[in-house]
């Protein structure tokens, strides 16, 4: 009698998954702070411009050029299935070490403010050290997803690829670049399981080879971080002349295109130091709205990260994430004298297409794996 009673039910178990929608909060995010970007450009690039006898818009409309292409990377690498980018990780790493070996060693590099990192092919001039950002996410999200240690002989090849890489980028030299690949690598490495032991032996090895090999103009940039006004005319300039800023910016700025520092006081207003001129025009509620849009983009990042269902998704959101927010907050504590100077543009926002385009490429990608969050259904049918 059990036996029948309970065989006139009957429970089945099915199993669906389902893609949710793209994380629409991130797209809004990204969309708010590439239009401010935009603004922030055209701003404190119309006087540099006019200078140089061209058209105010000159910086802008070239800005606007990269953000179509960039536009363009992030709506195709939105569809493609970020678990295809696997077996491209090596190709790009080397294609990457190539274009950094070419601005090193052939004419097509060129040199700007004492720094060889551009790389010009007829009308296209682009850093080849941006695109060592995603080559890096891409490299070690494959590698640790596998698994997390360090000592394999099968990785080492791996980090031959990223040692060489590291070497032409310091050649530049670009350290800040240096310094945000390692973190970021460090930052992956942990999500992966990693140990904590050897995260604090690498800061700790890291700031030692730093100590020992930092250059002249290096040292020179933390001595007048230290006391901008004992190099005021020199290296301590554009620190001073960021503070100015930020003081005349007050609490609600000067007004949007009223800032006087970009008028030849801050050379770089619309690159490296384009925060101080935002500080001016904005105000604090300016640079406090920007910071926390940073923020979110932060907080939606490991979202996104935490509820992707596979591991290499996970270390590459990650990445993306914390490669992007990383960036911005060293360029932003750069400009407000936190931390010494480095030639470091702020994500979205900085007069620079390759930054630009890569950036967007990159967020296309962190979308997409917002779009991989599956969810497991269990229907108990009854008969």
């Amino acid at each position: 009698m059990y036996y029948q009673r309970n065989k006139s039910f009957e429970t089945r178990t099915n199993t669906t998954y389902t893609r949710t929608p793209a994380d629409n909060i991130l797209i809004v995010l990204v969309v708010f702070i590439v239009v401010f970007g935009i603004m922030a450009v055209f701003s404190a690039s119309a006087p540099k411009a006019i200078s140089n006898g061209d058209n105010p818009f000159s910086f802008t409309l070239k800005q606007l050029i990269w953000l179509v292409g960039g536009i363009a990377g992030a709506w195709f690498f939105s569809r493609f299935d970020y678990r295809k980018l696997k077996p491209f990780s090596g190709f790009l790493a080397l294609f990457v070490l190539t274009t950094l070996a070419l601005v090193k060693f052939s004419p097509l590099g060129i040199t700007v403010n004492e720094a060889k990192r551009w790389l010009v092919i007829g009308p296209l001039q682009f850093q080849p050290s941006e695109m060592a950002k995603p080559a890096l996410v891409l490299y070690f999200a494959t590698l640790f997803s596998r698994d997390c240690k360090i000592f394999d002989s099968r990785k080492y090849p791996f980090y031959l690829i990223f040692s060489l890489m590291l070497l032409l980028i310091y050649a530049q030299p670009n350290l800040s670049m240096i310094i945000l690949l390692l973190t970021t690598t460090l930052a992956m490495y942990y999500v992966a399981g990693g140990s904590t032991k050897i995260i604090s032996g690498a800061f700790g090895f890291g700031a030692l080879v730093v100590a020992t090999t930092i250059r002249g103009y290096q040292l020179q940039r933390i001595k007048v971080w230290w006391n901008p006004f004992s190099d005021a005319l020199g290296a301590g300039y554009n620190i001073i002349q960021s503070m100015v800023a930020f003081s005349s910016g007050g609490f609600f700025g000067v007004g949007f295109g009223n800032s006087k520092q970009k008028l030849s006081w801050l050379p770089e207003g619309h690159t490296d130091f384009i925060f101080a001129i935002i500080g001016e025009e904005f105000g604090f509620l300016g640079c406090f709205f920007l910071i926390c849009l940073f923020g979110i983009f932060l907080h939606r990042g490991f979202i996104i990260a935490k509820k992707c269902p596979d591991m290499f998704g996970k270390i590459l959101a990650v990445g993306i994430t914390f490669s992007i927010c990383f960036q911005a907050f060293t360029n932003m504590s750069v400009a407000s004298s936190f931390v010494p100077a480095t030639g470091i543009p702020l994500p979205f926002v900085s007069y620079g297409g390759s930054s630009l385009f890569v950036s967007l490429c990159m967020i296309g990608v962190l979308i997409n794996i917002s779009k991989k969050r599956v969810q497991r259904i269990v229907h108990y049918v009854q008969q």
